[in-house]
């Protein structure tokens, strides 16, 4: 019974420091986003055996 308070008590301590640090992140905070995948500048695809050029 003493482990699960304990348990418990490691949990819900861990749960307040992640919303302290949320709530710490500006709210006009803009991730940054990955640039539109372009089909034309994607990069060849590699051989599955290491060292091995592919063959085309």
């Amino acid at each position: 019974m003493i482990r699960l308070l304990i348990a418990g008590a490691a949990v819900y301590m861990a749960y307040r420091i992640v919303r302290e640090i949320i709530d710490e992140v500006p709210d006009d905070f803009d991730p940054l986003l990955l640039p539109p995948p372009d089909d034309d500048k994607s990069l060849p695809r590699q051989s599955a055996a290491m060292g091995v050029e592919p063959q085309r």
